[in-house]
């Protein structure tokens, strides 16, 4: 299904403000990688495995969220589900990471990880919002 052009130009700002948003998020994962190959070098107790999977799993997902906005904002109502999904199960699971004590992550990746979930937060809004889910309705 694609959307119309009144419910395009209805939902562009909104799709537009949510790429944005992965966008950062993938440059503050970036940040934090190299962050964690400072902290290798300088204090090596900072900088686990788990660090450098979640890093770069989050900067690699949050530039293919990228793509996936795109496909929404063509009128991908499977791209735009998928991202509602993903906005509103990632931050739990990022709550889980930082409040778990054994979880792996040093502090200063629960605090980056806890910057990647509010903007996620951010996402879930706009994309839950009804005006931009009246734009990609059920089929049938």
């Amino acid at each position: 299904m694609t959307l119309t052009v009144d419910r395009l130009a209805a939902v562009r700002p909104a799709l537009d403000a949510v790429r944005r948003l992965w966008w950062l998020c993938a440059a503050v994962s970036l940040i934090a990688l190299a962050v964690a190959a400072v902290l290798a070098i300088v204090d090596p107790a900072e900088v686990n495995w788990v660090v450098w999977l979640r890093g770069s799993v989050v900067a690699v997902a949050s530039l293919v969220f990228v793509v996936v906005t795109r496909a929404a904002s063509r009128g991908s109502r499977r791209a735009f589900t998928r991202m509602r999904w993903i906005s509103i199960i990632a931050p739990i699971g990022i709550g889980l990471i930082i409040i778990s004590p054994d979880s792996g992550y040093p502090l200063w990746m629960k605090i980056e990880q806890g910057a990647i979930g509010i903007l996620i937060v951010a996402i879930a809004v706009l994309l839950n919002r009804g005006s931009t889910r009246a734009a990609f309705p059920k089929q049938g």
